[in-house]
Protein backbone atom coordinates (compact mmCIF):
# COMPACT_ATOMS: atom_id res chain seq x y z
CA UNK A 1 0.00 0.00 0.00
CA UNK A 2 1.18 3.55 -1.02
CA UNK A 3 1.66 5.76 1.99
CA UNK A 4 2.06 9.61 2.18
CA UNK A 5 2.56 10.86 5.59
CA UNK A 6 2.10 14.39 5.94
CA UNK A 7 2.93 16.45 8.53
CA UNK A 8 1.03 19.39 9.62
CA UNK A 9 1.21 21.79 12.69
CA UNK A 10 -1.91 21.16 14.69
CA UNK A 11 -4.46 23.62 13.21
CA UNK A 12 -7.35 25.87 14.94
CA UNK A 13 -10.75 24.58 14.27
CA UNK A 14 -12.72 27.03 14.22
CA UNK A 15 -15.15 28.65 17.18
CA UNK A 16 -17.28 26.34 18.88
CA UNK A 17 -20.47 28.23 18.34
CA UNK A 18 -22.89 29.26 21.11
CA UNK A 19 -20.30 31.66 22.63
CA UNK A 20 -17.48 29.25 23.24
CA UNK A 21 -13.73 29.56 22.71
CA UNK A 22 -12.21 28.05 19.43
CA UNK A 23 -11.11 24.60 20.25
CA UNK A 24 -7.12 23.49 19.25
CA UNK A 25 -7.28 20.29 17.01
CA UNK A 26 -4.38 17.38 17.07
CA UNK A 27 -3.92 14.13 15.90
CA UNK A 28 -3.09 13.57 19.74
CA UNK A 29 -6.49 14.73 20.66
CA UNK A 30 -7.72 11.45 21.71
CA UNK A 31 -4.41 9.71 22.85
CA UNK A 32 -5.70 9.82 26.78
CA UNK A 33 -9.31 10.01 26.70
CA UNK A 34 -10.04 7.38 23.76
CA UNK A 35 -6.57 5.73 22.83
CA UNK A 36 -8.31 3.13 20.32
CA UNK A 37 -10.15 5.11 18.74
CA UNK A 38 -8.45 4.46 15.44
CA UNK A 39 -8.34 1.17 15.79
CA UNK A 40 -11.49 0.47 16.42
CA UNK A 41 -12.73 2.98 13.12
CA UNK A 42 -10.29 0.64 10.96
CA UNK A 43 -11.98 -2.67 12.51
CA UNK A 44 -15.35 -1.69 11.97
CA UNK A 45 -14.87 -0.71 8.39
CA UNK A 46 -12.88 -3.80 7.83
CA UNK A 47 -15.90 -6.20 8.62
CA UNK A 48 -18.17 -3.64 6.85
CA UNK A 49 -15.66 -4.26 3.34
CA UNK A 50 -15.95 -7.66 3.45
CA UNK A 51 -20.14 -7.69 2.58
CA UNK A 52 -19.68 -3.82 0.88
CA UNK A 53 -16.51 -2.63 -1.67
CA UNK A 54 -18.08 0.45 -2.49
CA UNK A 55 -18.45 1.13 1.46
CA UNK A 56 -14.95 3.18 1.40
CA UNK A 57 -15.72 5.15 -1.50
CA UNK A 58 -19.24 5.65 0.34
CA UNK A 59 -17.30 6.94 3.61
CA UNK A 60 -15.27 9.24 1.68
CA UNK A 61 -18.07 10.80 0.02
CA UNK A 62 -19.92 11.33 3.46
CA UNK A 63 -17.03 13.15 5.07
CA UNK A 64 -17.06 15.65 2.40
CA UNK A 65 -20.63 16.66 2.19
CA UNK A 66 -20.90 16.98 6.03
CA UNK A 67 -17.70 19.47 5.38
CA UNK A 68 -19.53 21.35 2.57
CA UNK A 69 -22.89 22.47 4.77
CA UNK A 70 -22.20 24.02 8.13
CA UNK A 71 -18.16 22.81 8.04
CA UNK A 72 -17.10 19.44 9.30
CA UNK A 73 -19.96 19.10 12.14
CA UNK A 74 -21.47 15.62 11.60
CA UNK A 75 -24.57 17.69 10.61
CA UNK A 76 -25.51 15.47 7.53
CA UNK A 77 -25.91 12.66 9.86
CA UNK A 78 -28.90 14.02 11.74
CA UNK A 79 -32.10 12.46 10.98
CA UNK A 80 -35.17 14.38 10.07
CA UNK A 81 -37.40 15.29 12.44
CA UNK A 82 -41.27 17.64 12.31
CA UNK A 83 -39.02 20.68 13.13
CA UNK A 84 -36.06 20.18 11.15
CA UNK A 85 -35.13 18.97 7.81
CA UNK A 86 -32.14 16.53 7.29
CA UNK A 87 -29.49 16.98 5.09
CA UNK A 88 -29.81 13.40 3.67
CA UNK A 89 -33.10 14.39 1.95
CA UNK A 90 -31.30 16.99 -0.22
CA UNK A 91 -31.28 16.09 -4.14
CA UNK A 92 -27.52 15.80 -3.52
CA UNK A 93 -28.01 13.39 -0.94
CA UNK A 94 -31.67 11.57 -1.34
CA UNK A 95 -30.95 8.41 -2.62
CA UNK A 96 -27.25 8.32 -3.11
CA UNK A 97 -24.72 9.00 0.10
CA UNK A 98 -24.96 5.81 2.04
CA UNK A 99 -22.81 4.14 4.59
CA UNK A 100 -24.71 5.82 7.28
CA UNK A 101 -25.35 2.25 9.56
CA UNK A 102 -21.43 1.74 9.19
CA UNK A 103 -21.17 5.16 11.26
CA UNK A 104 -23.73 3.89 13.60
CA UNK A 105 -21.43 0.43 13.71
CA UNK A 106 -18.26 2.78 14.69
CA UNK A 107 -20.41 4.94 16.59
CA UNK A 108 -21.72 2.60 18.86
CA UNK A 109 -18.30 0.63 18.91
CA UNK A 110 -16.62 3.87 20.37
CA UNK A 111 -19.52 4.23 22.90
CA UNK A 112 -18.83 0.80 24.68
CA UNK A 113 -15.19 1.98 25.04
CA UNK A 114 -15.21 5.45 25.59
CA UNK A 115 -18.68 7.04 26.21
CA UNK A 116 -19.38 10.23 25.26
CA UNK A 117 -15.80 11.15 24.46
CA UNK A 118 -15.35 10.71 20.41
CA UNK A 119 -17.64 13.36 18.48
CA UNK A 120 -19.74 11.89 15.52
CA UNK A 121 -17.70 14.74 13.02
CA UNK A 122 -14.46 13.33 14.06
CA UNK A 123 -15.73 9.42 13.16
CA UNK A 124 -16.07 11.15 9.82
CA UNK A 125 -13.12 12.52 9.91
CA UNK A 126 -11.51 9.26 10.73
CA UNK A 127 -13.79 6.83 8.19
CA UNK A 128 -12.43 8.80 5.57
CA UNK A 129 -8.79 8.68 6.31
CA UNK A 130 -9.55 4.72 6.96
CA UNK A 131 -10.73 4.18 4.03
CA UNK A 132 -8.36 6.15 1.88
CA UNK A 133 -5.72 3.94 3.19
CA UNK A 134 -7.51 0.55 2.86
CA UNK A 135 -8.44 1.30 -0.71
CA UNK A 136 -4.43 1.71 -1.28
CA UNK A 137 -4.04 5.66 -0.65
CA UNK A 138 -2.33 7.81 0.96
CA UNK A 139 -2.18 8.09 5.12
CA UNK A 140 -2.69 11.68 6.58
CA UNK A 141 -2.55 12.10 10.01
CA UNK A 142 -6.12 13.37 11.29
CA UNK A 143 -6.60 16.29 13.12
CA UNK A 144 -8.96 15.91 15.96
CA UNK A 145 -11.13 17.36 18.36
CA UNK A 146 -14.67 18.33 16.36
CA UNK A 147 -18.01 18.72 18.35
CA UNK A 148 -21.10 18.00 16.31
CA UNK A 149 -23.36 20.25 15.61
CA UNK A 150 -27.35 20.28 16.81
CA UNK A 151 -29.02 21.29 13.46
CA UNK A 152 -28.76 20.25 10.13
CA UNK A 153 -29.02 22.62 7.18
CA UNK A 154 -31.26 21.63 4.34
CA UNK A 155 -30.39 24.52 2.14
CA UNK A 156 -26.88 24.40 2.17
CA UNK A 157 -26.71 20.86 1.14
CA UNK A 158 -29.10 21.75 -1.37
CA UNK A 159 -26.28 24.12 -2.85
CA UNK A 160 -23.47 21.11 -2.62
CA UNK A 161 -21.44 20.98 -5.53
CA UNK A 162 -22.89 19.25 -8.37
CA UNK A 163 -21.17 17.80 -11.25
CA UNK A 164 -23.21 19.83 -14.14
CA UNK A 165 -22.37 23.02 -12.44
CA UNK A 166 -19.78 25.07 -14.93
CA UNK A 167 -16.23 24.66 -13.44
CA UNK A 168 -15.85 27.90 -12.66
CA UNK A 169 -19.20 27.15 -10.58
CA UNK A 170 -17.04 24.52 -9.11
CA UNK A 171 -13.94 26.21 -8.26
CA UNK A 172 -15.66 29.28 -6.39
CA UNK A 173 -17.43 27.02 -4.23
CA UNK A 174 -14.05 25.48 -3.42
CA UNK A 175 -12.34 28.91 -2.79
CA UNK A 176 -14.89 30.27 -1.11
CA UNK A 177 -14.19 27.63 1.71
CA UNK A 178 -10.53 28.10 1.96
CA UNK A 179 -9.87 25.31 -0.69
CA UNK A 180 -7.56 26.36 -3.74
CA UNK A 181 -7.28 25.16 -7.11
CA UNK A 182 -4.95 22.10 -6.58
CA UNK A 183 -6.82 21.67 -3.66
CA UNK A 184 -10.14 21.28 -5.67
CA UNK A 185 -8.44 18.63 -8.39
CA UNK A 186 -6.80 17.02 -5.83
CA UNK A 187 -10.30 16.20 -3.95
CA UNK A 188 -11.97 15.64 -7.16
CA UNK A 189 -9.40 12.55 -7.42
CA UNK A 190 -11.89 10.72 -4.38
CA UNK A 191 -13.64 9.68 -8.28
CA UNK A 192 -10.84 7.21 -8.43
CA UNK A 193 -13.12 4.94 -5.89
CA UNK A 194 -16.27 4.28 -6.32
CA UNK A 195 -19.72 3.99 -8.44
CA UNK A 196 -21.99 7.15 -9.72
CA UNK A 197 -25.89 6.94 -10.79
CA UNK A 198 -26.58 7.02 -14.24
CA UNK A 199 -28.61 10.27 -13.28
CA UNK A 200 -25.27 12.09 -12.53
CA UNK A 201 -24.16 11.69 -16.04
CA UNK A 202 -26.91 11.04 -18.89
CA UNK A 203 -26.98 14.31 -19.84
CA UNK A 204 -23.63 14.17 -21.16
CA UNK A 205 -24.96 10.92 -23.37
CA UNK A 206 -28.08 12.01 -24.93
CA UNK A 207 -28.79 15.36 -24.15
CA UNK A 208 -25.83 17.35 -23.90
CA UNK A 209 -26.81 20.54 -25.01
CA UNK A 210 -28.93 22.48 -27.93
CA UNK A 211 -26.55 21.83 -30.53
CA UNK A 212 -24.99 18.23 -29.20
CA UNK A 213 -26.89 15.29 -28.55
CA UNK A 214 -24.28 14.02 -26.50
CA UNK A 215 -20.53 15.64 -24.85
CA UNK A 216 -17.93 16.28 -27.77
CA UNK A 217 -15.45 15.67 -24.64
CA UNK A 218 -16.65 12.02 -24.52
CA UNK A 219 -14.34 9.21 -25.86
CA UNK A 220 -16.66 8.00 -28.72
CA UNK A 221 -15.81 3.73 -27.85
CA UNK A 222 -15.94 5.03 -23.77
CA UNK A 223 -19.21 7.09 -24.87
CA UNK A 224 -20.99 3.80 -26.49
CA UNK A 225 -19.77 1.54 -23.52
CA UNK A 226 -21.94 4.30 -21.04
CA UNK A 227 -25.02 4.29 -23.49
CA UNK A 228 -25.28 0.49 -23.27
CA UNK A 229 -25.21 0.50 -19.37
CA UNK A 230 -27.29 3.49 -18.75
CA UNK A 231 -30.08 3.41 -21.67
CA UNK A 232 -31.64 7.04 -22.17
CA UNK A 233 -35.01 5.19 -20.44
CA UNK A 234 -33.38 4.77 -17.33
CA UNK A 235 -34.93 7.23 -14.42
CA UNK A 236 -33.94 5.18 -11.60
CA UNK A 237 -30.97 4.80 -9.45
CA UNK A 238 -30.22 1.31 -9.26
CA UNK A 239 -27.64 1.36 -12.31
CA UNK A 240 -24.28 2.46 -11.12
CA UNK A 241 -20.75 2.87 -13.82
CA UNK A 242 -17.37 2.71 -12.41
CA UNK A 243 -16.00 6.61 -11.87
CA UNK A 244 -12.30 4.94 -12.32
CA UNK A 245 -13.15 2.74 -15.55
CA UNK A 246 -9.53 1.20 -14.94
CA UNK A 247 -9.40 0.54 -10.92
CA UNK A 248 -12.46 1.12 -9.78
CA UNK A 249 -11.29 0.14 -6.51
CA UNK A 250 -8.07 1.11 -6.35
CA UNK A 251 -6.95 4.42 -4.84
CA UNK A 252 -4.42 5.65 -7.38
CA UNK A 253 -3.95 8.14 -9.60
CA UNK A 254 -5.33 6.64 -12.97
CA UNK A 255 -8.22 8.67 -12.29
CA UNK A 256 -6.21 11.11 -13.64
CA UNK A 257 -4.86 9.95 -17.19
CA UNK A 258 -8.45 8.68 -18.02
CA UNK A 259 -9.18 12.34 -18.03
CA UNK A 260 -6.50 13.00 -20.18
CA UNK A 261 -7.98 10.29 -22.88
CA UNK A 262 -11.34 11.89 -22.52
CA UNK A 263 -12.47 8.87 -19.88
CA UNK A 264 -13.69 11.25 -17.17
CA UNK A 265 -17.48 10.01 -16.05
CA UNK A 266 -18.82 12.75 -14.73
CA UNK A 267 -18.82 16.19 -16.73
CA UNK A 268 -16.77 17.80 -13.62
CA UNK A 269 -14.27 15.67 -14.20
CA UNK A 270 -13.44 15.81 -17.52
CA UNK A 271 -13.85 19.57 -17.36
CA UNK A 272 -10.83 20.19 -15.47
CA UNK A 273 -9.35 19.26 -18.93
CA UNK A 274 -11.57 20.05 -21.51
CA UNK A 275 -13.40 23.24 -20.88
CA UNK A 276 -11.06 26.07 -20.92
CA UNK A 277 -14.14 28.15 -21.21
CA UNK A 278 -15.01 27.68 -18.17
CA UNK A 279 -11.89 27.79 -16.36
CA UNK A 280 -9.87 24.47 -17.25
CA UNK A 281 -6.72 26.61 -18.09
CA UNK A 282 -5.71 26.47 -13.91
CA UNK A 283 -6.65 23.28 -13.72
CA UNK A 284 -5.45 21.34 -16.38
CA UNK A 285 -1.52 21.49 -15.88
CA UNK A 286 -2.10 19.92 -12.36
CA UNK A 287 -4.85 17.10 -14.11
CA UNK A 288 -1.13 16.12 -16.16
CA UNK A 289 0.62 16.67 -12.87
CA UNK A 290 -1.11 14.29 -11.13
CA UNK A 291 -1.57 11.81 -14.13
CA UNK A 292 2.41 11.75 -13.97
CA UNK A 293 3.17 11.43 -10.52
CA UNK A 294 0.78 9.15 -8.10
CA UNK A 295 3.07 10.62 -5.65
CA UNK A 296 2.52 14.40 -6.07
CA UNK A 297 -1.32 13.67 -6.30
CA UNK A 298 -1.54 11.39 -2.70
CA UNK A 299 0.70 14.15 -1.49
CA UNK A 300 -1.81 16.83 -2.76
CA UNK A 301 -4.93 15.02 -1.94
CA UNK A 302 -3.51 14.19 1.94
CA UNK A 303 -2.84 17.94 2.40
CA UNK A 304 -6.13 19.08 0.95
CA UNK A 305 -7.99 16.70 3.36
CA UNK A 306 -6.87 18.23 6.55
CA UNK A 307 -7.89 21.94 4.80
CA UNK A 308 -11.01 20.77 4.15
CA UNK A 309 -11.63 18.85 7.53
CA UNK A 310 -10.62 22.55 9.15
CA UNK A 311 -13.66 23.83 7.43
CA UNK A 312 -14.98 26.35 10.26
CA UNK A 313 -19.09 25.48 11.26
CA UNK A 314 -20.81 28.43 9.60
CA UNK A 315 -24.31 28.29 11.26
CA UNK A 316 -24.68 29.42 14.90
CA UNK A 317 -26.25 27.23 17.84
CA UNK A 318 -25.08 25.01 20.18
CA UNK A 319 -22.42 22.27 19.74
CA UNK A 320 -22.27 19.04 21.83
CA UNK A 321 -20.91 15.13 21.55
CA UNK A 322 -23.70 13.23 20.43
CA UNK A 323 -23.86 9.87 21.60
CA UNK A 324 -26.04 8.78 18.31
CA UNK A 325 -25.22 10.38 15.45
CA UNK A 326 -28.73 10.50 13.77
CA UNK A 327 -30.13 12.62 17.19
CA UNK A 328 -28.64 15.03 19.47
CA UNK A 329 -28.45 13.77 23.11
Amino acid sequence: MAAVAVALCAAFALAALGGAEAQQLSPAYYDDSCPHVYDTVRRVIQEARASDPRILASLLRLHFHDCFVNGCDASLLLDETPTMRSEKEANPNKGSARGFPVVDDIKAALENACPGVVSCADVLALAAEVSVELAGGPYWRVMLGRTDGMAANFDGAQNLPNPTEPLNDLKQKFADLGLDDTDFVALQGAHTIGRAQCRFFQDRLYNFSDTERSDPTLDRSYLAALRESCPAAVSDNTCLNNLDPATPDTFDNRYYANILSNRGLLRSDQAMLSAPEEGAVSTAPIVGRFANSQVEFFQSFATAMVKMGNIAPMTGGLREVRRNCRVVN
